[in-house]
This record gives C-alpha cells, sequence and structure tokens, in this order.
C-alpha cells in the first residue's frame, strides 16, 4: 500500500518560521504560529487514526515544535509590549516629541 503525505505539512513549517521570525514585532508572530500550532495538532490527530499510511510525520513533529517556540517568543513579546506601554510616561513623550518637531521646525 502506497503511502500518503499528512495535509498542510509545508505550510505548517512555512507558518512556523514565519511566526518565529515575526515574534518581536510587538507580538505579531503569535498568529501565523497559533494558525500552525493548530493545523500540526490536526495532522498528528488525522496520522494517529491510521499511522501505516503516512510517511511524513516527522516534518508535521517538527513544525509544531517550531511553531510552539513562536507562540511562546510571541507571547513573551506581546507581554512585553504592553508592560512597557502601560508603564511609560505619556506626557514625557509627548512634550520630547513637541521639542523635536521644534527642533526641525515642524508645525502642527
Amino acid at each position: 500500500m502506497e503511502q500518503q503525505k499528512l495535509p498542510n505539512a509545508t505550510l505548517i513549517l512555512v507558518l512556523g518560521i514565519a511566526g518565529y521570525l515575526c515574534c518581536c514585532f510587538a507580538g505579531i508572530g503569535i498568529i501565523p504560529a497559533g494558525i500552525a500550532f493548530y493545523l500540526a495538532t490536526k495532522s498528528e490527530k488525522i496520522y494517529k487514526v491510521n499511522p501505516e499510511s503516512y510517511d511524513n510525520y516527522q516534518q508535521i513533529k517538527t513544525g509544531k515544535i517550531v511553531s510552539l517556540i513562536a507562540l511562546i517568543l510571541s507571547a513573551l513579546m506581546l507581554i512585553r509590549f504592553v508592560y512597557v506601554i502601560t508603564t511609560s510616561d505619556w506626557d514625557m513623550l509627548m512634550e520630547q516629541q513637541q521639542e523635536i518637531m521644534e527642533q526641525w521646525g515642524i508645525e502642527q
């Protein structure tokens, strides 16, 4: 019997890597990494029903690990981003922005 490929194996890897690359942008990587993790879990369930029919399970496992790492890093970056936003002094930042604009001769 010919073995089949599990669905979305390449997509899981691509989304996991994209989530890893985007994790530093205020946690935006949580979106592709979450989708990749969901798809990997879904493919794992398909594999567990009939394991002898599929031959690319290792690729699914690798994609799931990459997406899990990207999820954790993105979540940490999102928490850090929220912390920085909530603890910053907005009045001081606005005054600094106003001073910089005055130095450059930009009027509002």
